[in-house]
């Protein structure tokens, strides 16, 4: 039986994502519909209510009435145009595969236009909303701020880079910023999927299992896409690496230590604690494997940018339970939570604030490699002129 090339799992990964993305936009489009006008068609609750059932969605929904009512305009709009972008998202794939530039550019700009308004839409709501009154209290309403922000600096730093013509940072920033958007039909298919796995918890409590590991899932599938789109050994101008081994030890010493303080800390919370425990470190563990192992391939076969990327992020990956640790007493006093939930707060989003700024630092390695270039291209010219000069 013949094995699946690498060529057949990239298309696999793309038509999945397409139809991930075209099946949730009209769900993102009518979701917020029956709260202007009671018994308005919402595909999302529909589908969602034979997944689980009716009384696990009612449940759930019934305590959101009053939060949206006051930002219920915000919300359809970035609702609709959270829609729009997933069908973007796709599309701007296939135009950047078949080369299809001044689409592709079209697209962009209507992408990024439609990103701000979205963020914006819903920046008027989590302001307009206390921490606790949001769907499953203070800690989700910190990873929505966060995943906002997020976004809107990944599609700027996109723009920026495409600008300055640095097309393969361009590639990277916008696949982290879709990354951040596919959290919302994600979330989705785990509000179906987990009550299997969790049965009689609700909704409320599933999406914080959810959380615990979603933003290190769409960064971690931001990453992969990007290291499989840039089939580049080496960036002339890429010595050395900032990320060397005493880098590396220090950076698993200190992640170990900030995974035994959230795994101690989550064990005192209970039976809720362990599950939550769960969710975070089996998808930590993976994604910790998968850049490990790609790291050390790249550098047998000789590939040093390959292994320069994939070790800046390994590095980030083993700092973010230390970015947990310093956020959850940061939150607890900063936004007065309770212990519990600032630890949940902070466990989710350090995976992504870590991703991010590991694609900072590989932006900064990319952009300083093409000023070392510059320079030593400006030497050897003055280097030829003095030489070829006529002596006096």
């Amino acid at each position: 039986m013949r094995r699946p090339t690498k060529g057949t799992w990239r298309r696999v990964a793309v038509v999945s994502l397409t139809v991930v993305c075209v099946s949730y936009a009209p769900v993102a489009m009518t979701e917020l519909w029956p709260y202007a006008r009671p018994g308005a068609p919402a595909f999302g609750e529909w589908l969602l209510g034979r997944m689980v059932s009716p009384s696990y969605v009612a449940d759930a929904l019934a305590t959101r009435i009053a939060p949206y009512r006051h930002s219920l305009i915000p919300m359809i709009v970035h609702s609709v145009l959270g829609g729009v972008l997933m069908l973007l998202g796709p599309a701007q794939l296939f135009t950047a595969s078949r080369r299809r530039t001044r689409l592709h550019r079209i697209l962009g700009v209507l992408f990024a236009v439609t990103v701000y308004a979205s963020m914006a839409s819903a920046a008027l709501y989590l302001a307009r909303t206390a921490p606790e009154d949001a769907f499953s209290g203070a800690a989700f309403w910190i990873v929505l701020a966060t995943i906002l922000l997020g976004t809107v600096l990944s599609v700027t730093f996109g723009v920026l880079a495409a600008i300055g013509g640095y097309p393969d940072l361009h590639q990277r920033w916008m696949l982290l910023c879709y990354g951040y958007l596919l959290t919302a039909p994600l979330l989705r298919l785990e509000w179906g999927a987990l009550p299997r796995l969790l049965p009689g918890l609700p909704m409320t409590a599933i999406n914080l299992v959810a959380i615990q590991h979603l933003g290190s899932l769409v960064v971690f599938g931001a990453l992969i896409a990007s290291r499989t789109l840039d089939r580049r050994s080496r960036i002339d101008g890429v010595t050395g690496s900032w990320a060397p081994l005493p880098v590396l030890v220090a950076a698993h010493l200190a992640g170990a230590a900030g995974l035994f303080w959230i795994a101690r800390s989550y064990l005192d919370f209970g039976a809720t604690g362990h599950r939550l425990l769960v969710a975070y470190l089996l998808p930590y563990a993976v994604a910790y494997a998968v850049m490990a192992a790609g790291a050390r391939r790249a550098g047998r076969e000789g590939r040093g940018w390959a292994r320069e990327e994939w070790r800046l992020h390994l590095t980030a990956l083993c700092l973010a339970p230390v970015l947990s640790v310093g956020a959850v007493p940061v939150l607890e006093r900063g936004l007065d939570l309770d212990p519990h939930t600032a630890l949940t707060a902070g466990v989710a989003i350090g995976c992504g604030m870590l991703a991010f700024a590991a694609n900072v630092v590989v932006s900064m390695r990319v952009m300083h490699a093409r000023e070392v270039l510059k320079r030593t291209v400006s030497a050897d010219r003055t280097t030829a002129v003095g030489v070829s000069a006529p002596v006096a």
